[in-house]
């Protein structure tokens, strides 16, 4: 397959240009770290630097790829509000510049050169299924792409290429790795990759892992938004 990757310096990104490169598969992958790209260029690994928050870039470098069979869109940060009466508006702005526009940036011009058959993956987050303290910027972002590939899925589905949303809860990567707070049932990179990889073969459009933490959060989700926020306050103690 030809597949494209962004955010492949690093996290689950980097893991999945690695299981996939192994595996024989064509890959582009895409990240702003250009000496991490330099290691991982290889007779099927193609890299392209640019930074996803810019749109001009993206145009440039995404326009004119061979046909792509798979497209995982992984590139994301994450700050905190410490002070939610105070907040920093360009912290807000900062993380949906990648989170959400990032990954709009990237599905502009890729789609137009994808393909019935195709499939185009948004990596979001559990973290979208409750209002957990501090994390207004990253789950709204989170829960914004959601939507937006959600709703795509709707009006892609006719021409026949597969919009699949993928919320994993706790991955240790460096970016979970700066957390300072409990982060229940996280899983390594290599288990990541391999839930996303063993979930897209078998045809899944929503993709949730680890699984029993992901029913949780779904079923809690399911709940009143007074009984969430509540669970919420307990959570933040």
């Amino acid at each position: 397959m030809n597949i494209l990757i962004t955010g492949a310096t690093s996290g689950i990104g980097q893991q999945l240009v690695t299981d996939y490169a192994v595996a024989g598969h064509q890959i582009w992958a895409c990240g702003r770290n250009q000496q991490q790209l330099d290691i991982m260029a290889s007779n099927n690994v193609t890299t392209l630097c640019f930074d996803v928050s810019n749109a001009a870039q993206c145009r440039e470098l995404l326009t004119g790829l061979p046909v792509l069979d798979l497209v995982i869109l992984s590139a994301g940060v994450c700050e905190y509000i410490d002070d939610a009466q105070q907040f920093d508006l360009e912290l807000v702005q900062r993380v949906f510049a990648v989170n959400f526009f990032g990954m709009l940036n990237c599905a502009q011009p890729l789609l137009p050169q994808m393909q019935a058959g195709s499939k185009l993956v948004f990596i979001d987050s559990m973290s979208r299924l409750l209002p957990f303290s501090r994390a207004q910027a990253y789950g709204a972002s989170k829960a914004a792409i959601h939507y937006f590939a959600s709703s795509l899925a709707t009006d892609l589905t006719p021409r026949g290429i597969n919009v699949v949303t993928v919320s994993p809860g706790f991955v240790k990567t460096p970016m979970t790795d700066a957390n300072d707070f409990a982060m229940p049932t996280r899983i390594s990179v290599a288990e990541a990759s391999q839930a996303i990889q063993k979930q897209l073969a078998v045809g899944k459009q929503s993709i949730y892992f680890p699984r029993l933490f992901g029913w949780l959060l779904r079923l809690l989700h399911l709940l009143p938004d007074a009984i969430q926020r509540r669970i919420a306050d307990k959570l933040k103690n």
